[in-house]
């Protein structure tokens, strides 16, 4: 029995140990990107990408739960324009627009119930379209559970930023932009 309790603790230190020794060797952000081109000019992506007014026409999580509760601050657009969620799937978040270029650029300060990130939307012009590049920016520090989830964030967020800038492109080049 004394033999099995220490075999027991080895096995706890080591996989202690190679936790907090591995988390100190993981990367200390992670970059999830997203592209897409859309038929339309950088001045009309930008006015959807500007507001939260149409948010939700092309939100890839708008769908998995209409009923959530939004809120909206600040003004309609550009800088200090604030939304606000709450809802049994989609958690409890608020997205601020920190920095606005217009056909260039927006940037979000977001707040997934206390984690902190940055999504920045980038647009080019593309011939006569647009290609936009979604990212999220997320640091971790010294936070060694959340240098492991970042190994994750990729496989979970980049398939709703794909769906997202699918509806973006359909929301954009419906012409009712």
């Amino acid at each position: 029995m004394k033999r099995l309790f220490k075999g027991l603790l080895y096995l706890v230190v080591l996989l202690a140990a190679v936790f907090v020794v591995g988390g100190f060797l993981l990367p200390a952000s992670t970059h999830v990107e997203r592209s897409i081109s859309i038929a339309r000019p950088p001045g009309e992506v930008h006015a959807l990408l500007d507001s939260y007014k149409r948010f939700n026409e092309w939100s890839p999580w708008f769908e998995l739960e209409p009923s959530a509760k939004y809120s909206y601050s600040g003004p309609e657009s550009g800088v200090g324009a604030a939304m606000a969620w709450e809802g049994e799937k989609v958690g409890k978040g608020a997205q601020r627009i920190t920095e606005s270029v217009p056909q260039q650029k927006v940037v979000n300060a977001l707040d997934f119930d206390g984690t902190q990130a940055t999504g920045t939307f980038t647009l080019k012009g593309e011939g006569d379209g647009t290609r936009v590049t979604w990212a999220l920016d997320s640091e971790h520090g010294n936070n060694l559970v959340s240098r492991w989830f970042g190994l994750l964030l990729d496989s979970m967020v980049g398939k709703d930023y794909d769906k997202g800038l699918a509806k973006l492109k359909q929301v954009a080049e419906s012409g009712d932009s």
